[in-house]
Protein backbone atom coordinates (compact mmCIF):
# COMPACT_ATOMS: atom_id res chain seq x y z
CA UNK A 1 0.00 0.00 0.00
CA UNK A 2 2.73 2.52 1.04
CA UNK A 3 4.67 1.64 -2.19
CA UNK A 4 1.32 2.24 -4.41
CA UNK A 5 1.18 5.73 -2.34
CA UNK A 6 4.60 6.52 -3.20
CA UNK A 7 4.03 5.58 -7.19
CA UNK A 8 1.45 7.60 -7.11
CA UNK A 9 3.24 10.88 -4.87
CA UNK A 10 5.47 10.73 -8.00
CA UNK A 11 3.86 9.93 -10.97
CA UNK A 12 0.49 12.46 -10.99
CA UNK A 13 2.62 15.34 -10.46
CA UNK A 14 4.08 14.39 -13.66
CA UNK A 15 0.68 13.13 -15.80
CA UNK A 16 -0.29 16.59 -14.56
CA UNK A 17 2.52 18.54 -17.43
CA UNK A 18 0.60 16.51 -20.14
CA UNK A 19 -2.10 19.33 -22.13
CA UNK A 20 -5.43 17.58 -21.57
CA UNK A 21 -5.89 17.46 -25.28
CA UNK A 22 -3.09 15.40 -25.66
CA UNK A 23 -3.69 13.21 -23.01
CA UNK A 24 -6.90 12.37 -24.42
CA UNK A 25 -5.96 11.65 -27.65
CA UNK A 26 -3.56 9.20 -26.45
CA UNK A 27 -6.72 7.62 -24.05
CA UNK A 28 -8.59 7.17 -26.90
CA UNK A 29 -5.91 5.18 -29.16
CA UNK A 30 -5.12 3.06 -26.63
CA UNK A 31 -9.08 2.58 -26.17
CA UNK A 32 -8.87 1.70 -30.09
CA UNK A 33 -6.55 -0.86 -28.84
CA UNK A 34 -8.67 -2.47 -26.45
CA UNK A 35 -11.37 -2.64 -29.01
CA UNK A 36 -9.26 -4.69 -31.75
CA UNK A 37 -8.98 -7.54 -28.83
CA UNK A 38 -11.60 -9.80 -29.28
CA UNK A 39 -15.21 -9.07 -28.08
CA UNK A 40 -15.45 -10.68 -24.93
CA UNK A 41 -12.05 -9.60 -23.90
CA UNK A 42 -12.51 -5.88 -25.11
CA UNK A 43 -16.03 -5.61 -23.87
CA UNK A 44 -14.60 -6.88 -19.88
CA UNK A 45 -12.06 -4.16 -20.56
CA UNK A 46 -13.98 -1.19 -21.42
CA UNK A 47 -16.79 -1.89 -18.53
CA UNK A 48 -13.78 -1.80 -15.81
CA UNK A 49 -12.49 1.41 -17.12
CA UNK A 50 -16.58 2.40 -17.24
CA UNK A 51 -16.75 1.53 -13.41
CA UNK A 52 -13.56 3.51 -12.56
CA UNK A 53 -14.31 6.59 -14.65
CA UNK A 54 -17.53 6.72 -12.79
CA UNK A 55 -15.27 6.33 -9.34
CA UNK A 56 -13.54 9.02 -10.30
CA UNK A 57 -16.51 10.84 -11.13
CA UNK A 58 -18.34 9.90 -7.53
CA UNK A 59 -15.10 11.59 -5.95
CA UNK A 60 -15.25 14.70 -7.43
CA UNK A 61 -18.88 14.91 -7.07
CA UNK A 62 -19.07 15.28 -3.17
CA UNK A 63 -16.70 18.22 -3.34
CA UNK A 64 -18.36 20.29 -6.68
CA UNK A 65 -20.85 22.36 -4.36
CA UNK A 66 -18.18 23.07 -1.66
CA UNK A 67 -19.97 21.37 1.14
CA UNK A 68 -18.87 17.59 0.88
CA UNK A 69 -22.40 16.80 0.14
CA UNK A 70 -22.49 14.76 -3.19
CA UNK A 71 -24.02 17.23 -6.08
CA UNK A 72 -26.77 14.20 -6.85
CA UNK A 73 -28.57 15.03 -3.50
CA UNK A 74 -29.53 18.35 -5.22
CA UNK A 75 -29.54 17.56 -8.80
CA UNK A 76 -32.31 14.31 -8.45
CA UNK A 77 -34.28 16.50 -5.38
CA UNK A 78 -34.84 12.94 -4.20
CA UNK A 79 -35.16 14.18 -0.99
CA UNK A 80 -38.68 15.01 -2.01
CA UNK A 81 -40.04 11.51 -2.21
CA UNK A 82 -39.14 11.06 1.62
CA UNK A 83 -40.10 14.58 2.72
CA UNK A 84 -43.15 14.93 0.78
CA UNK A 85 -44.70 12.08 2.58
CA UNK A 86 -43.83 12.81 6.12
CA UNK A 87 -46.11 14.59 8.37
CA UNK A 88 -45.19 17.43 11.41
CA UNK A 89 -43.99 15.73 14.14
CA UNK A 90 -43.74 12.03 12.87
CA UNK A 91 -41.26 9.92 14.51
CA UNK A 92 -39.03 9.05 11.93
CA UNK A 93 -35.87 6.25 12.02
CA UNK A 94 -33.16 7.12 9.25
CA UNK A 95 -31.37 3.40 9.39
CA UNK A 96 -28.27 3.75 7.80
CA UNK A 97 -28.41 7.91 7.63
CA UNK A 98 -25.25 8.42 6.10
CA UNK A 99 -23.63 12.20 7.27
CA UNK A 100 -27.46 13.09 7.67
CA UNK A 101 -28.28 15.14 4.52
CA UNK A 102 -31.51 13.39 4.18
CA UNK A 103 -32.29 13.64 8.13
CA UNK A 104 -31.74 17.00 8.24
CA UNK A 105 -34.51 17.42 5.31
CA UNK A 106 -37.08 15.86 6.95
CA UNK A 107 -36.56 17.71 10.10
CA UNK A 108 -36.40 21.12 8.11
CA UNK A 109 -38.35 20.47 5.31
CA UNK A 110 -41.44 18.46 7.18
CA UNK A 111 -40.39 19.32 10.31
CA UNK A 112 -40.17 15.26 11.92
CA UNK A 113 -38.38 14.12 14.83
CA UNK A 114 -35.78 12.04 13.00
CA UNK A 115 -33.15 9.64 15.06
CA UNK A 116 -30.46 8.77 11.99
CA UNK A 117 -28.26 5.67 12.91
CA UNK A 118 -25.17 4.97 11.03
CA UNK A 119 -22.24 2.25 11.11
CA UNK A 120 -19.53 4.70 10.04
CA UNK A 121 -18.15 6.69 12.98
CA UNK A 122 -16.71 9.11 10.93
CA UNK A 123 -20.07 9.64 8.67
CA UNK A 124 -21.90 10.50 12.06
CA UNK A 125 -19.14 12.99 13.11
CA UNK A 126 -19.68 14.88 10.00
CA UNK A 127 -23.23 14.49 10.53
CA UNK A 128 -23.31 16.17 14.14
CA UNK A 129 -20.57 18.90 11.98
CA UNK A 130 -23.13 19.60 9.99
CA UNK A 131 -26.56 19.23 11.23
CA UNK A 132 -27.82 20.65 14.59
CA UNK A 133 -31.31 20.83 15.55
CA UNK A 134 -33.29 19.83 18.55
CA UNK A 135 -35.33 17.46 16.72
CA UNK A 136 -32.78 15.50 15.18
CA UNK A 137 -30.85 12.66 16.73
CA UNK A 138 -27.97 11.14 14.86
CA UNK A 139 -26.36 7.64 16.80
CA UNK A 140 -22.84 5.65 15.72
CA UNK A 141 -24.47 1.90 16.03
CA UNK A 142 -25.39 -1.20 14.07
CA UNK A 143 -28.96 -1.25 13.53
CA UNK A 144 -29.34 -4.56 14.41
CA UNK A 145 -27.66 -4.19 17.60
CA UNK A 146 -28.02 -0.76 18.79
CA UNK A 147 -31.65 0.17 17.81
CA UNK A 148 -32.84 3.12 20.13
CA UNK A 149 -35.50 2.68 22.18
CA UNK A 150 -39.21 4.39 21.65
CA UNK A 151 -41.63 3.42 19.10
CA UNK A 152 -40.95 5.00 15.64
CA UNK A 153 -44.21 5.72 13.31
CA UNK A 154 -42.31 5.53 9.87
CA UNK A 155 -38.20 4.02 8.79
CA UNK A 156 -36.45 5.03 6.32
CA UNK A 157 -34.57 3.02 4.22
CA UNK A 158 -32.74 5.20 1.22
CA UNK A 159 -30.27 3.11 -0.50
CA UNK A 160 -29.64 0.19 2.51
CA UNK A 161 -31.35 -2.61 2.06
CA UNK A 162 -29.44 -3.88 -0.62
CA UNK A 163 -26.68 -3.80 1.61
CA UNK A 164 -27.77 -6.36 3.77
CA UNK A 165 -27.69 -9.93 3.51
CA UNK A 166 -30.52 -11.23 5.82
CA UNK A 167 -32.99 -8.42 4.31
CA UNK A 168 -36.33 -10.59 5.20
CA UNK A 169 -35.01 -11.23 8.94
CA UNK A 170 -33.86 -7.49 9.28
CA UNK A 171 -37.01 -6.36 8.28
CA UNK A 172 -39.00 -8.41 10.25
CA UNK A 173 -36.65 -7.68 13.51
CA UNK A 174 -37.25 -3.94 12.96
CA UNK A 175 -41.11 -3.96 12.65
CA UNK A 176 -41.51 -6.49 15.68
CA UNK A 177 -39.17 -4.27 17.66
CA UNK A 178 -40.20 -0.30 16.41
CA UNK A 179 -43.61 -1.21 15.57
CA UNK A 180 -43.73 1.24 12.88
CA UNK A 181 -47.12 2.29 10.46
CA UNK A 182 -44.77 2.39 7.28
CA UNK A 183 -41.76 1.98 5.58
CA UNK A 184 -40.00 4.56 3.27
CA UNK A 185 -37.78 2.77 1.10
CA UNK A 186 -34.75 3.48 -1.78
CA UNK A 187 -32.99 0.84 -3.71
CA UNK A 188 -30.89 0.36 -6.84
CA UNK A 189 -32.67 -1.46 -9.96
CA UNK A 190 -30.62 -4.13 -11.43
CA UNK A 191 -32.52 -3.11 -14.99
CA UNK A 192 -31.18 -0.07 -15.09
CA UNK A 193 -28.84 -0.31 -18.01
CA UNK A 194 -27.86 -2.77 -19.99
CA UNK A 195 -24.45 -2.72 -18.73
CA UNK A 196 -25.39 -4.61 -15.88
CA UNK A 197 -27.03 -7.90 -17.49
CA UNK A 198 -23.95 -7.38 -20.00
CA UNK A 199 -21.49 -8.19 -17.03
CA UNK A 200 -23.51 -10.61 -15.32
CA UNK A 201 -23.08 -12.20 -19.00
CA UNK A 202 -19.39 -12.01 -18.47
CA UNK A 203 -19.42 -13.03 -15.42
CA UNK A 204 -18.42 -9.90 -14.09
CA UNK A 205 -19.21 -8.47 -11.09
CA UNK A 206 -22.42 -6.25 -12.36
CA UNK A 207 -23.70 -4.51 -9.07
CA UNK A 208 -23.02 -0.86 -8.40
CA UNK A 209 -21.55 -0.86 -5.15
CA UNK A 210 -19.16 -3.96 -4.00
CA UNK A 211 -20.98 -3.82 -0.46
CA UNK A 212 -24.70 -4.68 -2.27
CA UNK A 213 -25.55 -7.78 -1.84
CA UNK A 214 -28.51 -7.81 -4.44
CA UNK A 215 -29.87 -5.28 -7.14
CA UNK A 216 -33.84 -5.33 -7.77
CA UNK A 217 -36.53 -6.06 -10.16
CA UNK A 218 -39.84 -4.33 -9.21
CA UNK A 219 -41.24 -7.83 -9.29
CA UNK A 220 -38.49 -9.13 -7.29
CA UNK A 221 -38.52 -6.34 -5.01
CA UNK A 222 -41.96 -6.54 -3.82
CA UNK A 223 -41.68 -10.61 -3.58
CA UNK A 224 -39.04 -9.84 -0.70
CA UNK A 225 -41.24 -7.18 0.84
CA UNK A 226 -43.87 -9.55 0.72
CA UNK A 227 -42.12 -12.64 2.50
CA UNK A 228 -40.74 -9.56 5.40
CA UNK A 229 -44.27 -9.33 5.76
CA UNK A 230 -45.04 -5.80 4.10
CA UNK A 231 -46.95 -4.97 1.13
CA UNK A 232 -46.33 -2.07 -1.26
CA UNK A 233 -48.68 0.93 -1.35
CA UNK A 234 -46.50 3.18 -3.36
CA UNK A 235 -43.93 2.51 -5.91
CA UNK A 236 -42.19 5.29 -7.96
CA UNK A 237 -38.66 4.43 -10.75
CA UNK A 238 -36.17 7.30 -11.16
CA UNK A 239 -32.95 7.28 -11.67
CA UNK A 240 -32.17 3.72 -12.19
CA UNK A 241 -33.94 3.06 -8.56
CA UNK A 242 -37.41 1.69 -6.75
CA UNK A 243 -38.87 4.48 -4.67
CA UNK A 244 -41.37 2.92 -2.61
CA UNK A 245 -43.72 3.20 0.25
CA UNK A 246 -44.79 0.01 1.98
CA UNK A 247 -46.86 -0.79 5.01
CA UNK A 248 -46.70 -3.96 7.80
CA UNK A 249 -49.42 -6.46 6.96
CA UNK A 250 -49.64 -7.38 10.35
Amino acid sequence: MQIKKGIKRILIPVIKLVPYKLGRKIFNLWLLSIQSKDSPSAMRLLLNLDDDISGHIDNVAMHYDKDGIHVKHRLMEYHDFFTKRLNPRERVLDIGCGYGALAWSMVTKAQAIVTGIDLNGENISNAKRLYKHPDLTLIHGDALKDLPEGIYDTIVLSNILEHIEDRIGFIKKIQEAKKPKRWLIRVPMFDRHWYVPMKKELNMFYFSDQTHRIEYTLRGFKEELESAGLTLTHTEIHWGEIWAEAKSNA
